[in-house]
């Protein structure tokens, strides 16, 4: 079985969803009081979950990967549909008969007509080469999880697609990246963007003479999109934090980098209700440890009001931020530096400043990481992401629902 090394952040030595690290045991979900419990979810092989999302029902929708179900080989994309205490009610898998063929769902959104829409990535293997060309793919299901249809988008190199959101005129924007030259050695920045029917209305490319990718987006109140990523075209370091906005075709109108001398990644990144963006990642030019999280705020013109770091003196990352309800910010990510295992979820409140109120960690003994959070109707936050410490598996979904002050049972 591949090794499969999530390169969702182009720093794959925290984020990974690895064969042969098994976790043992099995985790009891605790559900007397509904807003607050943790689940796993998987077989006997690797899944992942990594994007989560509160449905009008009052559910959770997640996306990741499984090894465990689906049509054989590597790796099929995972949708899971929960209740409001994270009982499964169905899951799908999407995929295709190659033996070898890894299909990732990076992200998912609930769509205004009730279903779900998912981007990800499908690599092929060819007979001339271990690995294949990836392609873009964008998948539309009904409520049932029951898929309508999908599309494939890229040329001749390697093409990923890491977030898509619904857009207002019912289409859907993906970013992610592709990679040009004869090999596909660089890459650039890919913004796609299509009809309601998965109809490709026009794409974008950005970046410089080396890597640059995507790896957020959203539409902005202005009807335009903002992006956040990686780049080592740009910037100050070896690599950046790359924040761009364009307007409603895919136009750049500014874009910013963030950074020391020394390496940073950009995961994610939203718009605040002042305008401005606040973004979540990682750095090893500030903080504390070998890496911290990385939190920024911005105005609307994407200039640094200010940045904050978290963490201990190991590895430390960011993957996914929200503004919350009472103008704070969550993030979610992986910690090396405190709890109880290699390393741990990482959930991190701060106020609207970015100095933190709290912080809280989850796992076992082995590896768990936190990959995408949301603040659930409650108040409280749900996050999805990766256990090796429970569950059935090599490695499984783990979904965990806090109350608002981070608290499960």
């Amino acid at each position: 079985m591949k090794n499969f090394i999530i390169s969702i952040l182009s720093f794959s030595f925290l984020i990974s969803c690895s064969s042969g690290v098994g976790g043992e045991g099995s985790i009891e979900p605790n559900n007397s009081i509904d807003e607050k419990w943790s689940q796993t979810f998987g077989g006997t092989s690797e899944d992942c979950g990594l994007s989560v999302q509160q449905t009008t029902d009052g559910g959770y929708i997640i996306t990741g990967l499984t090894a465990s179900f689906g049509n054989g080989g590597g790796s099929d994309v995972y949708l899971i549909k929960t209740d409001g205490s994270g009982i499964e009610q169905w899951s799908k898998t999407f995929g295709g008969p190659l033996i070898s063929g890894i299909y990732i769902g990076f992200s998912v959104q609930q769509t205004t007509d009730g279903g779900y829409v998912i981007t990800g990535n499908a690599e092929k293997t060819s007979s001339s080469s271990v690995f294949g060309r990836d392609d873009i793919f964008l998948i539309k299901t009904d409520g049932s999880g029951i898929k309508l249809w999908s599309k494939t988008f890229g040329g001749e190199n390697s093409d990923q697609g890491f977030s898509v959101q619904q857009a207002t005129d019912g289409g859907y924007i993906i970013v992610g990246e592709t990679h040009e030259g004869d090999g596909g050695e660089t890459s650039d920045v890919y913004l796609l963007k299509t009809d309601g029917n998965g109809t490709e209305q026009w794409s974008k490319t950005f970046g410089g003479e080396d890597g640059d990718e995507g790896k957020s987006v959203q539409q902005t109140t202005d009807g335009g999109y903002i992006i956040t990523g990686n780049t080592y075209s740009f910037g100050s370091g070896h690599q950046d934090i790359y924040l761009l906005k364009t307007d409603g075709n895919g136009t750049e109108q500014w874009s910013q980098t963030f950074g020391g001398t020394a390496f940073e990644v950009g995961s994610s990144v939203q718009q605040t209700t002042d305008g401005g963006y606040v973004i979540t990642g990682l750095t090893q030019s500030f903080g504390n440890g070998e890496s911290d999280v990385y939190l920024i705020k911005t105005d609307g013109s994407g200039i640094e009001q200010w940045s904050k770091t978290f963490g201990g003196e190991n590895r430390d990352q960011g993957i996914s931020v929200q503004q919350a309800t009472d103008g704070g910010y969550v993030i979610t990510g992986i910690t090396e530096s405190f709890g109880n295992g290699e390393s741990d979820v990482y959930l991190i409140k701060t106020d609207g400043s970015g100095i933190e109120q709290w912080s809280k960690t989850f796992g076992g003994e082995n590896r768990d990481q936190g990959i995408s959070v949301q603040q659930a109707t409650d108040g409280g936050y749900v996050i999805t992401g990766i256990t090796e410490s429970f569950g059935n598996g090599e490695s499984d979904v783990y979904l965990i629902k806090t109350d608002e002050n981070g608290n499960i049972n």
